[in-house]
């Protein structure tokens, strides 16, 4: 009897031990599935990883000066659009009855000598300059990516030969080779953009080669040799992505002096033939009357400093917003 009575004694003590140990183990579990389910609900909670674009784009909305500067210059494009499709007046209207007129209610800039209005030709004016500029930074991108693209991947007797022919001519002073194109062909916009970007083309070439001569040796541009990808298929499907970077920066830098050419060849009288209107034009028609009426040639070139200004301002904010250098 008394071995029976330890017996069920042993027994009973084993018994709790076991439902202790599954108590425990019960325990451990929901533990394990608690922090499992808070580390689940943290994963669904985290941000995104962002793209290299979406971060640049976000320190480019961080930099203040650039993004007022980006405001501005869309105002001016939309004015440039759309005010003179909307004013009473048309840019080349002329008023004998009210020339030489100072800023007024229905003359918001005054008028020029033949009654015409300046506000209205000023923003023709920022339609021709702004067609001009972007025009220009888009043959100069295209042109120096090429030509560099081609000098940078080959190398050797090619990339010599073309990088040559750039430092010949570059040897002569841009505006010289402008005027010298203005003077074989007749005034015009497309005479103007031919000039300008004839040789305008020559640092984006050189700043592309420099990038395709880093990126050349890459894993990815070798994996894609080995699979027989083409040359210009590597060029611009492989080594322009990811030299866009400097491009955008470098092409939104070109905008402001190519304004500034087209209003220096309207001003020594090879811009824009009349009665068209360009900020240049109008610029030098108004230092003509600069003493007697000050306000012809105050609004346009108030025009051209402040667009060169936000275009310098801006292509400042891409510049610290896709620079990798810069990034933390």
């Amino acid at each position: 009897m008394e071995n029976n009575s330890n017996i069920r004694h042993q027994t009973e003590i084993d018994d709790r031990l076991l439902r202790k140990e599954a108590d425990q183990e019960d325990l451990e579990d929901a533990l394990f599935e608690a922090d499992t389910s808070a580390h689940e609900k943290a994963d669904g909670m985290a941000r995104p990883a962002m793209t290299y674009w979406s971060d640049a784009f976000r320190r480019f909305k961080r930099n203040l000066v650039a993004m007022v500067s980006t405001i501005i210059l869309i105002i001016i494009m939309l004015m440039a659009i759309f005010q003179p499709m909307l004013s009473p007046y048309a840019y080349d209207d002329q008023d004998w009855a009210n020339t030489n007129q100072g800023p007024s209610k229905e003359h918001l800039f005054g008028t020029d000598e033949l009654g015409r209005d300046i506000f209205v030709r000023c923003w023709e004016g920022a339609r021709v300059s702004l067609l001009i500029a972007i025009v220009v930074a888009l043959l100069n991108g295209t042109i120096g990516i090429l030509y560099g693209g081609i000098a940078g991947y080959f190398g050797g007797v090619a990339d010599n030969i073309m990088m040559r022919f750039c430092e010949l001519i570059v040897s002569i002073p841009q505006m010289l080779w402008v005027v010298l194109l203005i003077l074989i062909m007749k005034p015009g916009i497309f005479p103007i953009i031919i000039a300008i970007a004839a040789t305008g083309w020559i640092g984006m070439a050189r700043l592309f080669r420099g990038q395709v001569f880093q990126l050349k040796e890459s894993e990815f541009v070798l994996a894609s040799q080995t699979m027989g990808a083409g040359s210009m298929w590597i060029i611009l499907k492989h080594l322009l992505p990811n030299t866009m970077s400097p491009i955008i920066i470098s092409m939104a830098n070109v905008i402001p002096g190519a304004i500034f050419a087209e209003a220096f060849l309207s001003y020594i009288g090879l811009g824009i033939p009349l009665p068209l209107a360009s900020w240049g034009v109008l610029a030098s028609d108004g230092a003509n009357k600069l003493l007697i009426y000050p306000y012809q040639l105050f609004f346009p070139a108030l025009l051209i400093c402040i667009t060169m200004l936000c275009f310098n301002l801006m292509g400042d904010g891409l510049r610290d917003a896709l620079d990798p250098r810069l990034r933390q």
